[in-house]
């Protein structure tokens, strides 16, 4: 396998600033060992205007076959002359991607103590490889590099034979990549999609795959249109592998939207024990966006959390609705208490943190639920800021303890996302009431409930709000306490419940009117 990295310089620049970069000094050939063959990094020219570093692997394929077999990997006997008559020693593969990370580790992680400021700007790069396996064609090379900011992506087919050009072209291209990049950006490009390319990973595949893909893909991986293809087959089509790694991009572009820290979105509070919940204090046990963090065995004394849930289930019963989004579900307690009741046919949780998820999945034991009771719950990641089609079809929605959490420039999106946008019949919401803090003993004067609370309002702005919401997006709000309705400052927690009454018909009505005409 080979690869050439180019760039050129002036006097001021020297191209020659390429083997500080790559931590490899021009004036010498060297070898290191991979463990699969031997990797050779060598310089055929290097002066002031051009300097080409050039990366010779030698695959030893008689080992590679014997270490699969070592791991349990062996093929099929009738298979075993095509483990060692194969393509490896020369078509760029995995095993090329394997070398690149141990070679030029440090030049991945843009690390360059000599010259940082070069190894933090672009550079004009080429880089040529004379045999990649694309499964695709060149059409799939252009559509994976082209997204990346090379200014040139060429991917020549070669022939199967230039004897017998009749034979038409093989599955490999002779790729030519030229334009300004960070060097370490280039490197960690072709970590993975050269693997990508040759849809094939030439050893194990472990859950720490995940992490790497990760890490080469930071800046570049989470927003590409190839996403899901690129992930896939990095991970050798495992599902499970696949899924998480497709979660953790999915916080990363969230986050890189609104300009914030992963660990800011999924925030989801550690796991709680089971057992009884507290019957006083601040929020119990809340976190992210609508998680709480207590267990729902019904205490002595019957907590708020209890209350709440139970007030939420009144008003979904009283809607008539059949299919409930939780919308910020946390760890699932609201999921579970719906699934007790079978006139909730199909009950989705949408969480955008990830552990909530886990936790929720763990608690709710999906894995050993029986198929009938599996098919009416769903799991899934989702910001609620933004519109997401799947959320649209279901008769309710609730937004327990959710609102609260968010910026408030960004409760808008919120607002058209639940209500413009997934528009269910029926909406329940909600959030503390500040005037009653100060019923909570030990609650400090001016503090809110949790940590994450970005505001909590008074009676007369959640109805406000509320009221302005159901004007602009076509909704009837009705109020009802939850807790001990105190006579000077309310309840702990308000309750709305907004009914659609805009002319649009709902999905519901839909679906009825189709049953009817069926009928």
């Amino acid at each position: 396998m080979f690869l050439t990295i180019s760039t050129t310089g002036t006097p001021e620049r020297p191209a020659t600033d390429l083997g500080f970069l790559l931590h490899k000094h021009p004036d010498r050939a060297q070898t290191f060992s991979t463990s699969h063959g031997t990797a050779h990094v060598l310089y055929p020219e290097a002066s002031t205007e051009r300097c080409t570093a050039a990366l010779l692997l030698e695959i030893d394929p008689v080992a590679l076959v014997r270490r699969s077999k070592k791991n349990g990997r062996g093929g099929a006997p009738d298979a075993a002359l095509a483990q060692y008559v194969n393509d490896r020693p020369y078509a760029a593969s995995s095993l090329l991607a394997v070398a690149l990370s141990t070679v030029f580790k440090s030049a991945l992680r843009g690390v360059c103590t000599a010259l940082p400021e070069r190894a933090a700007s672009p550079l004009p790069l080429r880089i040529e490889i004379p045999a990649v396996p694309a499964r695709g064609g060149a059409e799939l090379v252009r559509a994976l590099f082209g997204p990346l900011g090379w200014a040139s992506v060429r991917a020549e087919p070669v022939p199967l034979d230039e004897g017998f050009p009749q034979w038409g072209d093989s599955r490999y291209v002779q790729l030519v990549l030229e334009g300004e990049l960070r060097l370490a950006d280039a490197l960690r490009q072709l970590y993975v999609l050269l693997p990508v390319l040759d849809d094939a990973k030439h050893y194990w595949v472990a859950p720490d795959e995940v992490d790497k893909l990760l890490r080469a893909g930071e800046g570049w991986l989470a927003e590409h249109p190839e996403q899901k293809l690129i992930t896939s087959r990095y991970l050798a089509r495992r599902w499970g592998l696949t899924r998480q790694a497709m979660e953790r991009l999915e916080l990363v572009r969230l986050a890189e939207a609104d300009d914030i820290q992963v660990e800011a979105i999924d925030n989801a509070v550690e796991e709680t024990p089971d057992g009884p919940e507290s019957g006083e204090g601040a929020e119990d046990g809340e976190g992210g966006e609508g998680a709480e963090g207590t267990e729902d065995a019904r205490p002595k004394e019957v907590s708020l959390a209890f209350q709440r849930r139970e007030a939420i289930l009144t008003a979904l019963r009283d809607a008539g609705a059949s299919s409930v989004l939780d919308l910020g579900c946390g760890q699932g307690q609201l999921v579970r208490e719906l699934l007790k009741d079978a006139r909730f046919r199909r009950v989705v949780g949408v969480d955008v943190s990830v552990r909530a998820l886990t936790i929720a999945s763990r608690r709710l034991k999906l894995d050993r639920m029986s198929e009938r009771q599996a098919e009416r719950v769903t799991l899934t990641q989702g910001a609620l800021t933004y519109t997401d089609k799947r959320l649209k079809g279901y008769d309710a929605a609730v937004l327990s303890e959710v609102i609260e959490h968010l910026d408030l420039p960004r409760l808008p999106a919120l607002e058209y996302a639940v209500f413009g946008s997934a528009r269910p019949g029926t909406v329940v919401v909600t959030t503390p009431n500040v005037e009653y803090n100060v019923r909570w003993e030990t609650l400090p004067a001016g503090h809110v409930r949790h940590g994450d609370h970005r505001f909590e309002w008074t009676r007369a702005e959640f109805r406000g709000w509320a009221e302005e919401v159901g004007r602009r997006h076509g909704y009837e709000v009705t109020y009802r306490p939850v807790g001990p309705d105190d006579p000077e400052v309310g309840p702990p927690t308000q309750m709305a419940v907004f009914t659609v009454t805009d002319p649009r018909t709902t999905q519901k009505e839909r679906t009825t009117q189709k049953e009817e005409k069926a009928a």
